[in-house]
């Protein structure tokens, strides 16, 4: 039997649609809170989640991206009594199934449901594609094994993929990884580094060239396209595309055809692409340094890979492989880390990730020597320079007695502005009602908002009293 997760703070809210959830033959779980919702999904298997957007403990579609990392997340329904077209397309973009506004009727609250169960029992009825070879891919974390399926997902498919992430995350891995697993495994791979294509000479690069179709053109010179034709071919970098090669192509992967330079004919090459960037595409278009019809064809399948810093636990995991695969080259036993070294290699934020963190490892065992065990002195004097200085600047802001009673943790400033503004305005209200004596006239004069906006912010940080605003529950069910 399917179970339905109900996250919501609205006690009266929460149990009518958990009733009609069950009059539908489902199991209904009820929360009040997100930590509530994250022991709900530990202790069993969920299929879908109502998740409301604004609750005691933070923001659901905040929480969102983190619900869904699971290798077989459910589906979630963000419901919210304040629409914002910011917060929907936000919660789209971060998996959201379905975007509610309240009030709305049972139907409206529950077809989303029932298409969101039935579209994962056909998703399970059929068999779920996979990466047939990882290619070197380490790690076990939630974010990584969700973006190993949507790669699974992507080789069976056939379709162009689109690879973004920060330097070092994996990129050309991946792609690698798709390549093998995908329909022209049997082909070759052939990577075109961007920001290395000569200006001058890219299209020839790319196209090829006829001879005499230049000077030095000496005899007929193919193509990267040529070359990876039956194969995938590999934009590393595509961001750095020269602006006057992008027209051309955009054409290219419109037609899978091709012109050589000083060529009069044109030419078919079958190539699965895969591009991969870690820059901000949207942000050049507008700028005008990418076209945006060659981002809209590149966008056809996006991976957007995460930073090592939210992979919880691959730390570990790649530290075991990177010694293990020292050993069976040198085929000496391998070093093993001491818990200090692994600490400090925790503590790391890793700006140039996997790729950073292999090299550092690298360097430690160079550095051992040939010793048993690994130690924080085997890092890289600058590393432990900056973690170390990082540690020292933590323990002075904690013992300062100003900084610590009136400054908070340094989160994200998107999660510090939501608390702060949350707080205010709840001091704010309250003294309002204080100020009023309960009188809600009197207050929605003062505050200038209209009555039932009024009570509906007093109901989000709970000052009404013997009222509850209806505006934030469902329709009857009868």
């Amino acid at each position: 039997m399917p179970t339905v997760l109900v996250v919501d703070d609205d006690d009266l809210f929460r149990e009518l649609l958990c009733t009609s959830i069950e009059r539908n033959g489902h199991t209904a779980i009820g929360a009040g809170t997100l930590a509530q919702a994250r022991r709900a999904l530990v202790e069993r298997e969920v299929d879908v989640v109502y998740l409301d957007v604004r609750l005691p403990d933070g923001s659901g579609i905040e929480a969102l991206e983190g619900l869904r990392s699971a290798q077989d997340p459910p589906e979630v329904i963000i419901v919210t009594g304040q629409g914002d077209p910011d917060g929907a397309e936000l919660a789209l973009r971060c998996g959201a199934w379905d975007y509610i506004e309240k009030p709305a009727s049972v139907d409206r609250m529950t077809l989303p449901m029932l298409r969101a169960l039935s579209f994962r029992s056909e998703k399970r009825r059929r068999h779920t594609p996979s990466l047939v070879e990882r290619s070197g891919i380490i790690g076990k974390s939630q974010r990584l094994a969700a973006c190993l399926a949507q790669a699974g997902m992507a080789a069976a498919s056939g379709v162009d993929v689109f690879i973004t992430g920060e330097t070092g995350t994996g990129k050309e891995i991946f792609a690698r990884a798709i390549h093998a697993s995908g329909g022209h495994a049997q082909g070759p791979f052939v990577v075109v580094d961007c920001t290395t294509l000569p200006g001058n000479l890219a299209e020839s690069v790319l196209f090829g060239h006829e001879r005499g179709s230049f000077t030095g053109a000496d005899r007929r010179q193919t193509g990267l396209i040529e070359q990876a034709d039956g194969g995938t071919l590999f934009l590393d970098e595509v961001g750095e595309l020269p602006l006057g090669i992008q027209a051309k192509f955009l054409r290219v992967l419109q037609e899978r055809c091709y012109r050589p330079v000083g060529g009069g004919q044109m030419h078919k090459s079958d190539f699965r692409l895969v591009a991969a960037t870690n820059r901000d595409l949207t942000t050049m278009a507008k700028r005008g340094e990418f076209r945006h019809d060659l981002l809209y064809r590149l966008g056809a399948f996006c991976l957007e890979l995460p930073p090592l810093r939210e992979r919880d636990g691959d730390i570990q995991a790649l530290l075991e492989w990177r010694l293990a695969r020292h050993a069976s080259h040198t085929r000496d036993a391998s070093p093993s880390a001491s818990p200090e070294y692994l600490d400090l290699l925790l503590s790391h934020n890793w700006p140039g990730n996997v790729r950073e963190l292999l090299q550092t490892v690298d360097m430690s065992l160079v550095a051992a020597h040939g010793e048993k065990v690994l130690l924080p002195q085997h890092l890289p004097l600058e590393l432990r320079v900056r973690l170390m200085r990082g540690q020292v600047a933590s323990r002075a802001f904690a013992a300062h007695p100003l900084l610590a009673s009136t400054v908070i943790d340094l989160r994200p400033w998107r999660e510090h502005r939501v608390d702060v503004l949350e707080k205010t305005e709840k001091d704010y209200f309250s003294a309002l009602m204080a100020f009023t004596a309960g009188d809600a006239a009197q207050a929605s004069e003062l505050s200038g908002l209209k009555s039932a906006r009024l009570y509906e912010l007093l109901n989000k940080h709970g000052l009404v009293r013997g009222r509850r605003v209806q505006e934030n529950t469902p329709e009857s069910p009868e």
